[in-house]
């Protein structure tokens, strides 16, 4: 079965860290670029960083220097290191396949201040 499925998001505090992550099956994440994106209540879902198959990521502005994205290959798994968290990170994070377009369920980042 062709799918993404997040974990990792919890309550943390202002400040604090989380691991995302991000398991695939039924494919290898390599082979594609993958994306982190999140959605905070009542806004639209935005992009967060990527992953390109060779390697390059890219992130946008506001999580530059604290978010960082990566992948074990031998577990196909994308992760997504969040550090130095604040309350406007908190939202339900996904990830994606993005050339086929495939979402994961999401997983829910809160963070107090």
């Amino acid at each position: 079965q062709v799918q993404l499925v997040e974990s990792g998001g919890d309550l943390v505090q202002s400040g604090g860290s989380l691991r995302l992550t991000c398991e695939g099956s039924g494919f290898p994440i390599s082979d594609v670029i993958m994306t982190w994106h999140r959605q905070a209540p009542g806004k639209a879902r935005e992009w967060v960083a990527t992953l390109a198959p060779g390697g390059a990521t890219f992130y946008t502005d506001s999580v530059k220097g604290r978010f960082t994205v990566s992948r074990d290959d031998s577990k196909n798994t994308l992760y997504l290191e969040m550090n130095n968290l604040e309350p406007e990170d908190t939202a339900v994070y996904y990830c994606q396949d993005f050339e086929s377009s495939m979402w994961g369920q999401g997983t829910q980042v809160t963070v107090s201040s």
